[in-house]
């Protein structure tokens, strides 16, 4: 896959039409002016709004924290979180407990991937709904017993102790990088940042003639980018300028973001996406939706990069560790590994708008992830592991050498 360029700060793109007397071209210039930092404004107040997801973010923060809170947590009460309805005391944010979002809602929920395929859509809620019941049936159970092939519990992974199921999985693992995947990749590149949502209805002509979204400040376009924004920065110290501190803000997206960046195969990879989304951005404010498009395009090509990188990253690590008889540290990537092996299937290929793994292609992968013998990832083999790497690699124009080099 070919990797665009981001383009210049100032940007200029052309319209072309031509009279039936004239063969000379008439050119309207829309020119692009983009802010040092992300900050939009109209008459002098802020049109970036993106609290729902911060919210999300925050409330998948609480919830990967109680999957290891055995003493406290219970089947009914991760669940509760996970589809937190206004009012229910879930949360020990108090405003999260107010909000009437959740995060189960908005997982695999992109108007471009599943606004047509409500049974996948429904498949993978029930997932991860399925993640938590195993964390609290199998795991909980056996919190205090010793992990070893077909026996969930507890195995140490250096100085850390790693709660594993009777097949090695760590579920908290699985559950938070699948959720990187399923809420925050799909409704970044897959919804938001889609023309599909971005161009519904009337959203162009309002934006053309600067018509507000009701009482709010902005656009409906406007807002639409800003969310797809927020679930990458939405908890950064300087929403404004988060680069300087990619990777702090949470232990999703923005964290893997950080991670591929720290990388010198991968670096400027966080400035290519932030200058997207502000260039992006500016583009709408003009008008100009080639140039938005472009950034758009720009996105979902580097967020997929990301998942897949890191998707490889675990993987290899965990057959280091395997190949070392390391087994906690081999679970715990592994099961990171898996989680982004999900993740997979929200990537996307900007030539053609759709999938860039197949849901068959995926199930693949985990399914010879975990079957090389009766217990999963006590049995998987470097050779498997190695052939799923290559596979992944093989969709993008970085090797399993690059991607296994992050931190």
């Amino acid at each position: 896959m070919k990797i665009l360029a981001i383009l210049p700060i100032f940007i200029a793109t052309v319209f072309v039409s031509c009279s039936s007397d004239d063969t000379t071209p008439n050119v309207l210039v829309i020119p692009v002016e983009v802010p040092v930092d992300y900050t939009f404004t109209r008459n002098n107040v802020s049109t970036v709004f993106f609290s729902g997801q911060t919210t999300r973010i925050l409330m998948a923060e609480e919830i990967i924290s109680a999957f290891n809170d055995q003493d406290n947590a219970s089947q009914s009460s991760l669940q509760a979180m996970f589809d937190h309805q206004e009012g229910a005391v879930d949360f020990g944010n108090t405003s999260l407990n107010e909000s009437g979002k959740n995060a189960r809602s908005k997982a695999a929920a992109s108007t471009d991937f599943f606004s047509a395929n409500a049974t996948e859509a429904t498949a993978i809620k029930v997932q991860f709904d399925a993640y938590i019941n195993s964390q609290t049936q199998e795991v909980f159970p056996n919190w205090n017993t010793a992990a070893s092939a077909g026996v969930a519990g507890q195995i140490a992974d250096g100085s850390s102790t790693r709660y594993v199921s009777a097949k090695g999985l760590e579920y908290n693992q699985i559950f938070a990088k699948g959720l990187i995947g399923a809420l925050m990749t799909d409704q970044i590149i897959n919804n938001y940042l889609s023309a599909s949502v971005l161009d519904a209805e009337s959203n162009v002509e309002n934006n053309n003639n600067d018509v507000l979204d009701g009482d709010e400040p902005y656009t409906t376009m406007e807002h639409k980018w800003d969310e797809g924004y927020g679930y990458l920065f939405g908890t950064a110290t300087d929403l404004v300028n988060p680069v300087p501190t990619i990777g702090e803000a949470d232990s999703f997206l923005n964290k893997y973001v950080g991670k591929v960046e720290s990388d010198t195969n991968f670096e400027g990879i966080a400035q290519e996406i932030f200058d997207a989304f502000k260039l992006g951005r500016a583009a709408i404010v003009a008008k100009n939706y080639e140039v938005r498009n472009a950034q758009a395009a720009i996105l979902q090509q580097k967020i997929s990069e990301v998942i897949a990188i890191r998707a490889i990253y675990y993987l290899q690590n965990g057959k280091m560790a395997i190949e070392n008889n390391s087994f906690g540290a081999a679970f715990h990537d592994l099961s990171e590994g898996y989680g982004f092996l999900t993740s997979l299937r929200f990537t996307r290929d900007i030539a053609t708008g759709t999938a860039l793994f197949t849901k068959s292609e995926v199930d693949g992968f985990v399914a010879d992830l975990m079957n090389d013998g009766a217990n999963g990832l006590w049995d998987v083999t470097p050779a498997t592991l190695d052939a799923i790497s290559e596979a992944i690699a093989a969709k993008f124009s970085f090797t399993v050498a690059q991607a296994a080099s992050t931190n």
